[in-house]
């Protein structure tokens, strides 16, 4: 097929990073792009693990704890989540805001795991999120953001809330404006 999505493909495969940059899943060490015999140097995300840059997310009872890309160039990023008091109306189910926030945010961080150098995400255009089933106190959920697409000036993801047994909670799909940093000037 056609290559489209202005990525930097000789940027390719890296290991899924968790907490103080261990690998999550086996080095990767000798794989190979289909585009480029370089293995990629993934973007180092292990400060925005956690709270992910957002004084809010442990406030609702949110962290994130591990980041990636995957085969595609494309990235994800995991959480957890145990909704807080400060995360729900007064019968303890968690509001659909902060439903769309912690979404928001595992979309953009898997977004960001997935480009390379200064790139950055710079906007949600459109955020559309969906709450199926109560996200309730003191229970534990798991957070997942991946990207769908991305292209040069805009991204796409996707991002979803499960219960513990796999039970999907709330889920929302994303489009984003995307910061590209011009390349250095040749010398």
């Amino acid at each position: 097929g056609i290559d489209d999505d202005c990525i930097n493909h000789d940027d390719l495969l890296s290991p899924a990073v968790g907490p103080a940059g261990s690998p999550t899943l086996p080095a990767l060490s000798g794989a190979k792009s289909p585009t480029s015999l370089r293995p990629m140097a993934q973007k180092n995300m292990d400060r925005w693990l956690g709270d992910g840059g957002m004084a809010i997310i442990p406030v609702v009872g949110a962290a994130f704890t591990a980041y990636g890309v995957d085969g595609e160039d494309l990235g994800w990023a995991e959480g957890t989540w145990t909704p807080t008091a400060m995360a729900c109306n007064p019968h303890g189910t968690a509001q659909a805001g902060v439903h769309a926030i912690l979404l928001d945010a595992s979309m953009n961080f898997a977004i960001n795991a997935a480009l390379v150098g200064r790139d950055r995400t710079k906007a949600t255009l459109e955020l559309k999120c969906e709450t199926m089933r109560p996200a309730i106190l003191g229970e534990s959920y798991v957070l997942r953001g991946e990207v769908v697409r991305m292209t040069k000036q805009v991204a796409f993801g996707e991002a979803t809330v499960k219960s513990l047994d796999g039970t999907l909670i709330s889920r929302t799909t994303g489009t984003f404006l995307l910061h590209r940093e011009p390349p250095a000037p040749a010398v």
